[in-house]
């Protein structure tokens, strides 16, 4: 069984951030991750609020992070995580490939959220064939089509403005208004091809084997619409990909990782950091300032030993 002083579970920036920290401190540190490095980032047309960055692709600052941890080398590995076993000053990792299982001193788990759906009845038939959660990866299949996005927070209207530039229409509808920094939003609707209708409740999705529309009701006067789309991205809010620790009791009803200042669970030797803790402000930088807190609080705790 593989020994390490510290297995940080998911490699997006707060993952990652806490395996830059975690070799600093002279660990033995361990990047497990089931998909390619980078987590929800890569997903992004353009960051614009990293500082010292003036503006880059997500998915390029996704990959110069994993260049980094690599230039310290970092172990890498990709896994599946089934669920965490505590043995106090043990911790046994076990992942679901090959049933391989990791030892370790701490854990930091980092493996932020994936996003919710509608639940409506005819989403799943269309679910990617017409229905995506990702507009960089599927959005060029829409190019000069008409297109629908649902949500009007900074997700959505970031992916927005970058869809806005390749379709031919697109209709923003959203629960509220839209929520996202003013900035962005002025951007959005400043681009010809885009309507916004806030305050709405998206009832169905039309079509028979390809998707045709989107049916929706206003929330004040119950007016009901229908608009035209051959794609739908939904950007509805995130769910916590912490499925996995269920048996721990370190979860909030929401399946967030309670964690105090010091990035600590109510269980010794276990860590949050990133999307993943309950918190209020998710953002890149906010994620990576989880990891480097998580990793030296981490530090300590294996010193301590």
């Amino acid at each position: 069984m593989e020994q390490y002083d510290l297995i940080i579970i998911g490699s997006g920036p707060a993952g990652m951030s806490a395996a830059i920290y975690g070799v600093r401190a002279d660990l033995k540190v361990l990047l497990l991750d089931k998909l390619a490095p980078g987590g929800q980032v890569i997903n992004t047309n353009t960051v614009e609020n990293y500082p010292g960055i003036d503006s880059i692709n997500g998915a390029e600052l996704g990959y110069n992070m994993y260049l980094h941890t690599q230039a310290l080398s970092v172990d890498f590995d990709y896994r599946t995580v089934e669920r965490i076993e505590d043995k106090g000053t043990q911790k046994l990792v076990h992942c679901l490939e090959d049933e391989k299982v990791y030892s370790c001193k701490s854990v930091i788990v980092a493996t932020g959220t994936t996003p919710r759906k509608t639940g409506i009845d005819s989403e799943a038939k269309f679910i990617g064939h017409g229905i995506s959660w990702c507009a960089i990866c599927d959005g060029t299949q829409f190019k000069d089509k008409d297109v629908v996005v649902i949500g009007g927070g900074n997700s959505a209207v970031e992916e927005a403005i970058y869809l806005a530039g390749i379709v031919k229409s697109l209709t923003i509808v959203t629960m509220f208004d839209l929520t996202a920094d003013p900035i962005a939003c002025d951007k959005l609707r400043s681009f010809s091809n885009v309507t916004v209708y806030p305050y709405q409740d998206v009832k169905e999705f039309i079509g028979d084997t390809e998707l045709t529309g989107v049916r929706f009701q206003s929330t004040k006067t119950g007016e009901e619409r229908t608009v035209a789309c051959q794609g739908v991205f939904e950007y509805i809010g995130l769910k916590p990909t912490t499925i996995f620790l269920n048996n721990l009791n370190i979860l909030n009803e929401q399946g967030y990782l309670d964690v105090n200042l010091q990035m600590e669970t109510s269980i010794k030797g276990i860590y949050g950091a990133g999307d993943c803790i309950n918190k209020e402000i998710r953002q890149i930088i906010t994620a990576c300032n989880d990891g480097a807190i998580a990793a030296l609080n981490a530090s300590h705790y294996i010193q301590n030993l």
